[in-house]
């Protein structure tokens, strides 16, 4: 409460408006799963397009692991399948194991005397780091020019690589390389530069004379060519050679860069074995060894000074196992989670999925890819708000895919059966691909044509040529009262996915959409309500909160996402003496009674013909 304490007019703001309760986000996705290269712990990143993923996790080629040998990237198609059937966005969470090898991708460069060595590796694990550096050296025009009664460099910057030389025929000859220190003259009372060479030796940019001397600063730019099936070029420019400056191969290509999305996309670290004052130098001269016989006069005369490395032996590792997916938290650094530990942070996520986990190829790995099936689903319901996307595994028959389905019960999953048939972009062969990534980008379609109410089925799959398994009428028959949600193939209305039945035994929750709307509406009055926790818990406040549930379920009545011709009919909100004991107030407890009538989809439409004469009563 404001004090008052001197004589005067104060002219305060308040507000007269109810607080509102605004919807939150449902189709957000999330994905585990191996990919080709990327960061495998700590935060992922929100991702809005194919593209996205491709400079974070790299292409959608297939993934070689050493224990299985190559496979399709499962995940990398479920992203393609997202995007392609209505999805916009989207978190990815890399799972990787180990294999024999450290996984790096990796090349060396080495020389001089004594040696020193120049080490470009992959920032992270994986085939996608095995990546072309073509890396050009250039040298400027002279920056030394005369300045009042003295001397300047024209854009020259501390811990700068120079050429110093002459003004002669040919251009630079007789030169050295010095690195550039910036200090404070105190005899003149200015900033200026003085030059190091690698023997120690000193120049003073007073002492250098302009027509006669020239400085010529280094530079040099990276281009990175990936090892991937879709054609992608990065360009880095401007780089210099002394670990001290800001733009140098050490700091641009640093193991930790400061900004997340760099930290994300730029491919290779650089490390240099040396750490003296001339290691800018060093590393000039092993980069231009490669180059010779050209070298800094050739340069300067117009010669291209280029020479590239091949990062080699990155690697896949292990395919991923259930403990891979469950991830974990690393106890020396909490924010390098892994798995579905890591999504646990990301509050936006309200569908996650493991495209491909469920493919098989022998018995043991079943078992594991269910024990990452009832991982998915702890997640969930853990989180509350979630739903599991479930794939079933790939060459099932019928009677297989009922019995997969029939060791889950859980009203935050839906299992999906069979899987979509494509057109691989990487092979041009039908391949089968898991339904996870179709199914949740046909979540995000249906939520942002209709609403999260409505049931996400009888929508065409995007993409789809055919599917693993066409069912017809007397196999879904027995599937659908299983909660096996099924691809059906329909003569003139293509392929689509017709079923929206949750994993559980529930009747209540018998629905993908009543889940997915009742997790809409408890974290929308969860997040909305966040301002009355510590307020006086008496009438006012009650009345508070039943006026801001009822004002947000009343937007919802009128906008046709509840049962119902009266608001009366479609929800209650009730918060008084009625709802909470004596018991819950001195414990510091609210207890607010919500009911809304939910809607349920017309998953049988029934027309019931019979003859009648023309006089017969109607």
């Amino acid at each position: 409460m404001p004090q008052y304490l001197a004589p005067g007019v104060y002219v305060e703001e308040t507000s007269f408006r109810t607080k509102t309760i605004e919807g939150v986000g449902t189709s957000t996705a999330a994905f585990l799963g191996p990919t080709r290269t990327g960061p495998i712990s700590g935060y992922p990143e929100l991702l809005t397009s194919l593209s996205d993923f491709e400079a974070i996790y790299g292409s959608i080629d297939p993934i070689t692991f050493e224990d299985r040998g190559e496979m399709v990237n499962f995940l990398a198609q479920g992203v393609r399948a997202f995007y392609d059937n209505g999805g916009s966005a989207l978190y990815v969470m890399r799972t990787y194991r180990p294999g024999a090898t450290a996984g790096f991708a990796q090349a060396t460069l080495s020389g001089g005397s004594p040696p020193h060595t120049i080490t470009w590796q992959g920032r992270y694990p994986g085939s996608g780091g095995n990546v072309t550096l073509a890396i050009t050296i250039t040298v400027g025009q002279n920056v030394l020019s005369p300045a009042g009664s003295g001397n300047a460099l024209r854009g020259g910057s501390p811990f700068d690589l120079v050429w110093i030389s002459q003004v002669t025929s040919p251009p630079g000859a007789g030169g050295q390389l010095f690195w550039a220190e910036s200090y404070f003259n105190k005899t003149t009372g200015q900033d200026t530069f003085r030059f190091h060479s690698a023997s120690g030796a000193v120049r003073e940019l007073a002492a250098l004379v302009p027509g006669t001397d020239e400085v010529r600063i280094l530079n040099a730019n990276v281009v990175v060519t990936y090892p991937d099936g879709v054609p992608r070029t990065d360009f880095f420019p401007g780089l210099t050679f002394d670990p001290r400056a800001a733009q140098s191969f050490s700091n641009f290509f640093g193991p930790v860069l400061s900004n997340s999305h760099q930290q994300n996309t730029n491919p290779i670290t650089f490390s240099f074995s040396d750490t003296a004052p001339a290691a800018g130098i060093e590393i000039a001269q092993l980069m231009l060894g490669q180059i010779a016989p050209v070298d800094v006069p050739a340069l300067i005369a117009g010669q291209v000074g280029q020479f590239t490395e091949q990062l080699t032996n990155g690697s896949d590792g292990n395919r991923p196992e259930a403990i891979d997916y469950q991830g974990a938290e690393d106890p020396s650094d909490p924010q390098k989670k892994t798995g579905l530990v890591a999504l646990e942070d990301v509050s936006s996520v309200s569908i996650v999925a493991a495209p491909g986990s469920t493919f098989a190829g022998e018995s043991y790995y079943k078992l594991d890819a269910m024990q990452t099936t009832f991982n998915l689903i702890a997640h969930c319901e853990k989180m509350r708000y979630r739903i599991a996307v479930l794939d079933s595994p790939d060459g099932e028959s019928v009677i297989q895919a009922a019995q997969w389905r029939g060791q889950i019960d859980s009203t935050y999953a839906a299992f999906y059966y069979p899987w979509v048939r494509i057109l691989d972009p990487v092979t041009d062969a039908e391949t089968n691909m898991p339904p996870a990534g179709y199914v949740a980008g046909i979540y995000a379609r249906s939520d942002t044509n209709v609403g999260v109410h409505k049931a996400p089925a009888n929508e065409v799959v995007t993409d789809a040529l055919s599917f693993e398994v066409i069912l017809n009428k007397a196999q879904q028959d027995l599937l659908n009262p299983l909660g096996v949600n099924c691809f059906r193939f329909f003569e003139g209305r293509g392929y689509r996915l017709f079923g929206a039945r949750t994993a559980g035994s529930d009747s209540e929750v018998k629905y993908v959409n009543v889940r997915r709307y009742l997790n809409y509406l408890k974290a929308s009055i969860d997040l909305g309500t966040q301002s009355v926790v510590f307020e006086n818990n008496g009438p006012d406040l009650w009345a508070k909160t039943t006026q801001l549930i009822s004002d947000f379920l009343y937007n919802e009545f009128r906008n046709s996402r509840l049962f119902g011709t009266t608001k009366e009919q479609a929800f209650f909100v009730r918060c008084d003496l009625t709802t909470m004991t004596q018991n819950d107030l001195d414990n510091g407890r609210m207890v607010c009674l919500i009911g809304v009538s939910l809607l349920r989809p017309a998953e049988f439409v029934i027309f019931r013909i019979g003859q009648f004469t023309a006089s017969a009563q109607q």
